[in-house]
């Protein structure tokens, strides 16, 4: 076949790719700014969990209340940052030294440490699905880059604190603190919270209610943290 006969194909090719690409970067767009000032009452982590459970025929029913700024507990917000990302507030999407501290640990041999700030899980748990998958990271950065230019910190913290999960099938402060303790969310005590910021590295299997000794520690660490960065003062930088 000749180059001539190839190069309308090919037009019609990159025509095609730069229309879905348009449509992508619009839709992203829309929901990114959508999500800004409108609740956001589910996931895609939990459309996948939902999935899941029905491919597995293992029935899973999602609890999940969303709950506003206001009625969200201080001391998980400052938890939450001293456990993930003590950072949150000064980067723009992403820890460069983090990532930086990770590759070096990988090349010495050592488990590679998780780099991921609170707006890329953000951005993973709302719009994408779990797995490591290189086209799912850099779709990830993407979104990434779309809500820490679109939206407050503060509303990056409300989104996340709603949507992450912390059990199987429980997502969200509200549903997470009815779930463990019998309380609302915006009654967590400190112990409380930190006991629900050390489980989210492994949500599934460790439980705030009865924690282990790896949680315990581990939860105390965050307090240790919490007070280090100031109390419930640092949050007056949102």
């Amino acid at each position: 076949m000749s180059l001539l006969r190839l190069r309308p194909s090919l037009r019609g090719f990159l025509r095609a790719l730069a229309l879905v690409a348009i449509g992508f970067v619009a839709l992203s767009l829309l929901l990114v700014l959508l999500f800004r000032v409108v609740p956001v009452f589910g996931s895609m982590v939990m459309v996948e969990r939902k999935v899941a459970s029905w491919v597995a025929r293992e029935p899973l029913a999602i609890e999940h209340q969303w709950r506003d700024w206001e009625a969200l507990s201080d001391h998980a917000k400052l938890a939450v940052i001293a456990a993930e990302d003590q950072r949150f507030p000064d980067h723009h999407g992403f820890d460069v030294a983090a990532i930086r501290q990770a590759l070096e640990a990988s090349r010495n041999g050592r488990r590679l440490r998780g780099a991921s700030t609170i707006s890329q899980q953000t951005a993973k748990n709302l719009f994408l699905w779990t797995g490591r998958h290189w086209v799912r990271k850099g779709i990830e950065a993407w979104f990434t880059l779309l809500i820490e230019a679109l939206w407050p910190k503060q509303r990056i913290l409300e989104v996340y604190l709603n949507i992450v999960e912390w059990d199987n099938g429980v997502f969200g402060l509200e549903a997470a603190s009815q779930h463990y303790f019998g309380v609302s969310a915006s009654q967590l005590s400190a112990a409380q919270a930190s006991r629900l910021a050390a489980i989210l590295p492994n949500p599934r299997d460790w439980d705030a209610a009865r924690p282990s000794a790896h949680v315990e520690q581990r939860s105390a660490w965050i307090r240790q943290q919490m007070n280090n960065l100031g109390g419930a003062g640092y949050l007056e930088n949102f």
